[in-house]
Parts: structure tokens; C-alpha cells; sequence
């Protein structure tokens, strides 16, 4: 692709980002990286009842984890283009320019109908079968009648939203980039829409033309939610004389359980950046599992840094069908990275220990190397989160559970119980500090099970309980050389008193 490549996402700050916002700017960023092009961050925060507070500061910090970068924002203005929030952009009239030049040439008009006047004709409609629509209010008056009207209503106290006039019977067409050919009828937009509410602020299908042309926006990748939008914003770039940005609307995401639209008010599914954040998920692997929703690569690989992502990106590569959430997945390609990115990956466990109260700071610095081999030994490697690791290793590498009346009798009251015990504990504290390995361990387990003439879990068992409490759990040998002689001798003593 030769021709300068603009694009832009643009988030509104209604919340935190989002799964399938998140997909938006990663595609939109990896268009841009790919043919050496611009990203663009723009705020549209014209829907003022549904701001929150921090809203934009979460969307941009998500997305700096996430490792997307941005050549132009609210933080990095170019002069050419800044301001990049819309409600800035209100302030200066670059929108009410554009509105009253549609109003100069008829092509939009002043809308005085009340709440109360849309909602009986909404309901008329709904009555008659028919599908809702506008209905032109000075339908038969000539200039001079609408006029007077309007100059009535004014006096009346009404306030007048602006709406553009809808040509009649006009299709609206365009190559989408991952639909293929999509033409769309005016009849089917619904009537003459808003584009300047009473308010005065400008209403998202008419804000985002005028952006993304004075912005200098190429390409647009977007939802399919977004499709219906498009007809609309044709018809303004058509009724200004300007060229329109190429469009692409990725597929739906779907959730792969139901078959039914990722919808955020799914309380079942998480679905926003900032959740899998807390439950210590890597941005490498959410970059990398959202990279694959509605897109696919060359081959079978599934797993992909950002810079591989980057250099084999292929528009044509989107996929028509709808894109499956599935968590499960999303989960193993945690693991992978996980698995691959361990030792980086070791201080954000460790942290885990600490958060959960089970060290110290200062001992977490001061036995990184220590906690660090219990984290392996407790199953890191089966882990789908670093959230999963303080669970796992709290026992019995921190504490130990009280050992129940029914293992007692099952595994240490037994005659067996008591040979294999008495043995252990004599056979352990033989051995020396150094001594005290892994390797050691298994072979002295060995020669009990030899000497004493048992085996399986009537030998291993009992040894568990009076070490660890437990007669389940990680490779025993290793849970003790790990703790070490003391800490093992330890809880035998105070377990065969």
C-alpha cells in the first residue's frame, strides 16, 4: 500500500475498555504500524450524561498496557488537527461551521418537535405496523411558511435540535474492507436524524465525519455494530463535497458458549481489560488473544508477540464470521506465555504472595530466589493467571492444615502407619543440611519402601501427613527440600507428639 495511511481509535470515556473496544484499536494500530502510517487517539465525549469520571484516563492506561501506542492524542496533540476531545473541538465552532453550512443550503433544517410529539408518532407507527421512522414536520410549506413556523415555536419557548435531511431513494454503497460490497437504501435510515442536539453539541454520526475528514482519517476499521452508522455518515460527506475514509467493519464477537453477542451487560463473562488486569493476565497475551478475534494468520500457530503481529498483518485476512469469545482459550494462551515468559514473569508472582499476606515485603526481597522455587514446585506451569499462584502455594509451603480424625486413623494409627512414620523421621534427621535434596529424599523413600515391604499410598501417605499435613499435593521430595531439614523435622516432631 502506497498512500499515507490516518487512522484513529476513538473511544468514548462511558467506562473501561472494553474486549471488543480494545479489538478496535489494537486492528487499527496494527494497520498503521504495518504500512508505516499514523494512529490517532480521539476522546469523542459529546454524550455528557454518560461520561464518568476517569473514564478516559482508564481507556488510555488499558491501552498503554495492552502495549499500543499512539502517534497523536489528547497527550501528544499535533496543531495541525488538536484539538483530539470532541466537547474541545465544540468549544472552538468546528462543528456548528459545518451545521449551519447544510443549513444555508437546505439540506438540514431546525426540528422544533417535542419529546411528547415523537413518542404519539413513535407509537402511531407502532400501531399501524409500520417501522419507525421521522416524519417531516414542514412537509407542503414553502420557505416563508417554515419560517413563520419556526419563528412560532421559538416564541413558544421550544428548543430546536437540527436534523439532516434524508435524500429520498438514494443508495448508499461502499467496498468494505471485510464485507465485501454493502449497499444500504435511505428508505432504511429511519427519516431525517439529528445532528445537532438542543443542547448544541453535535451528535456522534455527524461529530465523527467532520473529525475524521479534518483529521485527514484513510481507513476505518470498526465493529459490525457499526454498519447502520455508515449510510448516515456517507450522506454528510456526500452533502459537504468530501471524500470519504475507506470502512471495514469486523465481525461481531460472539461468545463462544451461547452463540450470542459479547453484550456488557453479560455479568457472566468478563470482558473488560482492566478485570484480566487484576487477575494477572499478561498484556502480551491479551494482545495476542484479541489479535486472533475476527482475524486470522498464515498457518497453524496461535501464538504471537506484537511485533510478529505487526509485520504479518493483512487486511485481507479478516474473517467474515462471527469472532468466538471463548475464556477457556483465552486462558491457554495465558499459560503459554506464562510459560515461555517465567522468569519476567516471576516478580509479578511473588507479588501475588504478597498481596495475599503470605510474606512480607522485605522477605519477599530478601528470598526471592527461595520463593521462587516454591512457586515452581506449587504448579505455576498449570496456572492460568498470576492470581492462581498464593491459593496453590499457601499450603503447606505457609501453613499447614490441621490433620483430620479419619487420616489419622486411615494412615498413621495403622500398624503400617507407624513403621513407615518412625522410620521416616529416624531416616530424615539422619541426613545433614546439605544432604537434604530432592534426590536424596526419593532414594531414602525407596529404600523405606524395600525395608519395610510397602509401598503406594500406605507408604506415601503417612510420610505426607507428618511432613505436610496433606495426602495430596506437589512432588513431596521437592516440597521438602524446598522448605528444608528443619522446617521438616520440625512438623514431624510436633506431629508424632
Amino acid at each position: 500500500m502506497t498512500e499515507k495511511i490516518r487512522v484513529r481509535y476513538a473511544p468514548s470515556p462511558t467506562g473501561h475498555l472494553h474486549i471488543g473496544n480494545a479489538r478496535t484499536a489494537i486492528f487499527n494500530w496494527l494497520f498503521a504500524r504495518h504500512y508505516q502510517g499514523q494512529f490517532v487517539i480521539r476522546i469523542e465525549d459529546t454524550d455528557l450524561a454518560r461520561n464518568v469520571a476517569g473514564g478516559e484516563k482508564s481507556q488510555l492506561d488499558n491501552l498503554k498496557w495492552l502495549g499500543v501506542d499512539w502517534d497523536e492524542g489528547p497527550d501528544k496533540p499535533n496543531p495541525e488537527y488538536a484539538p483530539y476531545r470532541q466537547t474541545e473541538r465544540a468549544k472552538l465552532g468546528i462543528y456548528d461551521r459545518y451545521i449551519q453550512e447544510l443549513l444555508d443550503q437546505g439540506k438540514a433544517y431546525k426540528s422544533y418537535k417535542t419529546e411528547e410529539t415523537l413518542k404519539a408518532e413513535r407509537e402511531a407507527q407502532a400501531a399501524a405496523h409500520q417501522a419507525p421512522h421521522y416524519v417531516y414536520e414542514y412537509a407542503g410549506m414553502d420557505a416563508d411558511q417554515i419560517k413563520a413556523a419556526q419563528v412560532k415555536d421559538e416564541a413558544a419557548g421550544l428548543k430546536a435540535v437540527v436534523r439532516f435531511r434524508v435524500p429520498e431513494d438514494h443508495d448508499y454503497q461502499w467496498q468494505d474492507i471485510v464485507k465485501g460490497k454493502v449497499k444500504i437504501n435511505s428508505k432504511e435510515i429511519g427519516g431525517d436524524w439529528v445532528i445537532q442536539k438542543a443542547d448544541g453539541m453535535p451528535t456522534y454520526n455527524f461529530a465523527v465525519v467532520i473529525d475524521d475528514h479534518l483529521m485527514e482519517i484513510t481507513h476505518v476499521l470498526r465493529g459490525d455494530d457499526h454498519v447502520s452508522n455508515t449510510p448516515k455518515q456517507l450522506m454528510v460527506y456526500d452533502a459537504l463535497g468530501w471524500q470519504a475514509p475507506k470502512f471495514g467493519h469486523m465481525a461481531l464477537i460472539i461468545k463462544a458458549e451461547t452463540g450470542k453477542k459479547l453484550s456488557k451487560r453479560d455479568e457472566d463473562t468478563l470482558q473488560f481489560i482492566e478485570q484480566y488486569r487484576e487477575l494477572g493476565y499478561l498484556p502480551e497475551a491479551m494482545f495476542n488473544f484479541i489479535g486472533l478475534l475476527g482475524w486470522s494468520p498464515v498457518g497453524e500457530n496461535e501464538i504471537f508477540t506484537r511485533e510478529q503481529f505487526k509485520d504479518m498483518f493483512d487486511e485481507t485476512r479478516f474473517t467474515k464470521a462471527n469472532a468466538k469469545f471463548d475464556a477457556k482459550k483465552l486462558a491457554w494462551v495465558n499459560n503459554q506465555w506464562m510459560r515461555a515468559e517465567k522468569d519476567r514473569v516471576m516478580p509479578q508472582l511473588i507479588a501475588e504472595l504478597v498481596k495475599a499476606g503470605l510474606i512480607s515485603q522485605q522477605e519477599a526481597d530478601q528470598q526471592a530466589d527461595h520463593l521462587a522455587k516454591i512457586i515452581e514446585i506449587a504448579g505455576v506451569d498449570g496456572i492460568k493467571a498470576t492470581s492462581e499462584i498464593a491459593p496453590l502455594a499457601t499450603y503447606p509451603f505457609f501453613k499447614l492444615h490441621g490433620i483430620s480424625d479419619e487420616d489419622k486413623a486411615a494412615w498413621l494409627d495403622t500398624e503400617a502407619g507407624k513403621q513407615v512414620t518412625s522410620a521416616f523421621a529416624k531416616a530424615a534427621a539422619a541426613l545433614t543440611t546439605g544432604d537434604f535434596t530432592a534426590e536424596n529424599l526419593m532414594k531414602l523413600i525407596r529404600q523405606l519402601q524395600t525395608d519395610l515391604a510397602i509401598k503406594g499410598r500406605p507408604l506415601w501417605n503417612p510420610i505426607r501427613l507428618i511432613t505436610t499435613h496433606e495426602v495430596q499435593g506437589p512432588n513431596l521430595p521437592e516440597i521438602l527440600a524446598v522448605m528444608g531439614r528443619d522446617w521438616t523435622l520440625k512438623n514431624i516432631q510436633e506431629t508424632l507428639v
